[in-house]
């Protein structure tokens, strides 16, 4: 097949995901055609069947705002002429489903006719696609869809609660590579982040106030109160100054480090023993798959899609959005004693081989041959 995705090139999860599906589908000898702003963070091109189409946007002083939607729709009329493209698959509602239904019907008009599938990530859906502003685009863009997924049962629920949605919604979990993931390294290099006895903990996201930044901060302190260790944060936000001055008022500041963006995101769970996951809502909760299949247990919250990653007293604990307490106390049972860790650490590399890439993306392709089969009267 030849396929076009559109997705946000950052180091967000509905990014993550577009890309890795790409990868995966080019190592299935597909062709996979990148259409978006800049080059994904994780997307490298040396596989020959990966294509990357960058969106510019002229600046035009009549535009307060500079209309990146129509900019997307130009492009994609232009990519999926040129480069033949069977199938456009597009993450995250607003503004891709929106810039990709204008791209159809535009298309349409000159007799080409191309399935558009939408993935729902979370906050498309829970955030800005609820808002009041933005629900009636984002209801009409997942109707006008031939195909609509979702990453969770939680995001689904949520989609046809919040929208009148006359679209089947099929759910496709995000996915991780397990060869890609793989925790053996010649050097993990752990002396250069923590002494032999300390523990490390360990927090992956957007410092966005959703993900709870000072509830992991709260946490490691109640955690190393008790057993040596420290605490890498990973990743950049809003929430980063606030986080490190909270470090430095409970004294704790010498414990912590602030990595920020890392491609090195593997190597560094390698050496982690323990994953905090506190959020306010997760659609899927991809950082903590990220651990598990780098063997680290999870604490989290028990919101949104988490519960159907993160497996109750398996791969680690849940408890309520908010409960420090409940929360500092499983991390340390877990930390204690090196033969539950070492347990935990198992179980959670086996429960994320559930979402491994050989399992899910062949759902994806069936969805895609589905979508083919309903356009018969393409042009090419």
């Amino acid at each position: 097949m030849n396929i076009a995705i559109v997705c946000y090139p950052t180091f967000g999860g509905s990014g993550v995901v577009a890309t890795e599906l790409g990868i995966a589908l080019a190592k299935l000898n597909h062709q996979v055609h990148f259409i978006t702003y800049k080059q994904p963070v994780r997307l490298g091109l040396l596989n020959p069947n990966i294509h990357f189409h960058e969106v510019t946007v002229p600046e035009y002083p009549l535009f307060h705002y500079q209309p990146y939607e129509l900019a997307l729709s130009s492009k994609l009329v232009n990519t999926i002429k040129k480069y033949k493209i069977e199938l456009l698959h597009v993450h995250y509602a607003i503004p891709h489903a929106y810039a990709g239904y204008m791209a159809k019907e535009m298309l349409a008009e000159e007799g080409i006719h191309i399935p558009m599938v939408t993935t729902l990530h979370g906050t498309d859906i829970t955030l800005v696609g609820s808002h009041p502003f933005y629900k009636p685009a984002v209801t009409f863009s997942i109707n006008k869809s031939d195909i609509v997924t979702s990453v969770s049962q939680s995001l689904k629920d949520d989609t046809l609660r919040l929208f009148d949605i006359n679209k089947n919604i099929e759910v496709v979990p995000n996915f991780i590579d397990a060869n890609q993931r793989s925790t053996i390294f010649t050097d993990c290099q752990r002396e250069l982040m923590a002494m032999p006895e300390e523990k490390i903990v360990t927090h992956i996201s957007n410092f966005r106030p959703v993900k709870r930044i000072m509830d992991v901060v709260d946490i490691f302190y109640n955690i190393q109160k008790e057993i040596p260790a420290k605490l890498l944060m990973v990743g950049d936000g809003p929430e980063c100054n606030p986080a490190e001055q909270r470090c430095k008022d409970l004294g704790i500041k010498d414990k912590v480090i602030f990595l920020g963006n890392s491609n090195e995101i593997d190597k560094i769970l390698c050496f982690s023993d323990l994953f905090l996951l506190p959020s306010e809502r997760e659609s899927f909760g991809l950082a903590a798959l990220e651990a598990m299949i780098n063997k680290v247990p999870v604490i989290s919250s028990n919101t949104g899609g988490i519960p159907e990653v993160n497996t109750q007293g398996v791969s680690g604990y849940l408890c309520d959005v908010g409960d420090v307490s409940g929360m500092s106390e499983k991390a340390i049972s877990v930390l204690r004693d090196d033969t539950v860790l070492n347990t935990f650490k198992e179980n959670a590399f086996r429960e994320a081989m559930k979402f491994d890439t050989a399992n899910i993306v062949p759902l994806y392709v069936e969805l895609y041959e589905n979508a083919l089969q309903g356009i018969t009267n393409t042009k090419y």
